[in-house]
């Protein structure tokens, strides 16, 4: 079963605290999908990528880039898997039936909103219905911390 983690985004926007954890996924020479609500959403994503630190570089495109299969990051509202990824990020709520296709996936929702919250504990129940291996990382001030209930 896939590795599912669930990000609890309190402290910081989707916009800051993806390219961390991208950077990271690109740093151990894997590759990722970014799954998002819409077109939009990951068009105004890839330009945030190309914009987040003035002296840091992340491989990234999309459908309007092209190339998927060359894109070691690759944004889009599909269900898609066109570049090989190991990792999926799905962000926006979004959802995939193709979660065993991945060896991990890093779903962030927005931990200020009650409507998000709600929807990312629906999705953990169901990837916990499947048997997926479960964690629950909760922003802090000082970082990211392991809070799965029951380890």
């Amino acid at each position: 079963m896939t590795d599912i983690r669930f990000y609890h985004l309190t402290h910081t926007a989707l916009e800051r605290a993806l390219p961390e954890l991208l950077e990271k996924t690109v740093e151990r020479g894997l590759r990722a999908v970014v799954m998002t609500g819409s077109a939009e959403r990951a068009e105004a994503l890839t330009q945030s990528l190309w914009t987040y630190a003035p002296d840091k570089f992340l491989p990234h495109g999309n459908a309007k880039d092209g190339n998927a299969e060359l894109q070691p990051v690759w944004l889009t509202p599909e269900d898609e898997r066109p570049n090989n990824a190991e990792y999926l990020f799905l962000t926006d709520g979004a959802v995939s039936s193709k979660l065993n296709d991945y060896e991990r996936v890093c779903d962030l929702f927005d931990g200020n909103d009650p409507q998000a919250v709600a929807a990312a504990r629906q999705r953990w129940s169901a990837a916990a219905k499947e048997g997926h291996k479960l964690s629950y990382w909760q922003q802090t001030d000082k970082g990211w911390i392991d809070a799965t209930p029951n380890k």
